[in-house]
């Protein structure tokens, strides 16, 4: 890489770094629940809307767990949730395999969302790094991400202090955090993941929340709403930028964040293939691409 590319690293680096240290003009709270397959379908939504617009809004992550995955869990049939995950991953090119529901099935979700949990309490940019590792682990692997042995693992994976997580797992800070974001998510009457509620800087306006999965136009245009203005775009990183940042993504994120059709991301992936820099990945849904470093 020559030092073209190592400053535009470095500013696109930087800049999603320093997303939500400074007061910005719109606050957005993403209601996240870790093994919900629609928070992750809007994966590619939520980053191109960062990259673009990052610099007018802050992103805060709760977690919503305990009211979607506990109550559905207990209800629904491993059979159902295979459904579901099959129809989402096939409909949103976001691999979801629905298979882990007959194969390996989760009955404790709380213990994936107190996982988080702990991951951030060493640091925001950890959790964010680990709720996204734990979603590839879970979504494409098939891994039970409740399982200690699959937890402490991720946290070794996005470097984080392998046992102060341990211990954080059976915090009460853990646990208090958590229970913190069940009081917003009370506060706000979000009863559905995902859902992200906007919020301006004017008190006296109204907040607008939208659940469900949306294309990304929707998103724009209510963040444009609140800021009362169109503003500018900030310019698209080079590719090579974008792959090397993230390190593992799906021709759908690629697609959405860069406007181009599946199968021109995926053409112009296969030319990052050929030279060597990403390394193609199938799912079973979709095909992810990981940047060689």
């Amino acid at each position: 890489m020559n030092n073209k590319q190592c400053e535009k690293r470095k500013a696109f680096s930087l800049q999603h770094l320093c997303r939500g240290s400074n007061k910005k003009p719109v606050e957005v709270y993403f209601f996240v629940d870790p093994l919900c397959p629609e928070c992750w379908a809007l994966e590619p939504i939520v980053k191109k809307l960062q990259i673009e617009y990052g610099e007018y809004f802050s992103l805060k992550h709760v977690l919503s767990a305990q009211l979607t995955s506990l109550n559905t869990l207990k209800k629904a049939k491993p059979e159902k949730m295979a459904q579901v995950w099959e129809k989402t991953g096939s409909r949103s090119g976001m691999s979801c395999d629905g298979s882990l529901w007959l194969e390996n099935p989760i009955s404790t979700p709380h213990a994936a969302s107190i996982a988080i949990k702990s991951a951030w309490l060493q640091g925001k940019q950890h959790g964010i790094r680990f709720l996204r590792a734990m979603q590839e682990t879970l979504f494409l692997e098939k891994q039970n991400v409740t399982d200690p042995d699959v937890l402490l693992e991720l946290a070794a994976q996005v470097g984080l202090d392998v046992e102060e997580f341990k211990k954080d797992l059976f915090s009460e800070s853990s646990a208090k955090a958590f229970q913190c974001d069940a009081k917003i998510m009370y506060e706000m009457d979000v009863d559905q993941s995902p859902t992200l509620v906007f919020f301006n800087e004017n008190i006296e306006d109204e907040g607008i929340k939208v659940s469900g999965y949306y294309d990304y136009e929707l998103f724009k245009n209510i963040l444009f709403e609140m800021l009362k203005e169109v503003p500018d775009p900030s310019p698209l990183p080079p590719l090579e930028i974008f792959l090397e940042y993230y390190t593992f993504v799906a021709t759908k994120e690629v697609a959405v964040v860069y406007d181009l059709s599946i199968e021109q991301a995926e053409k112009v992936l296969k030319k990052f293939q050929l030279q060597q820099r990403v390394e193609k990945v199938p799912v079973k849904h979709g095909t992810f691409w990981r940047y060689i470093i």
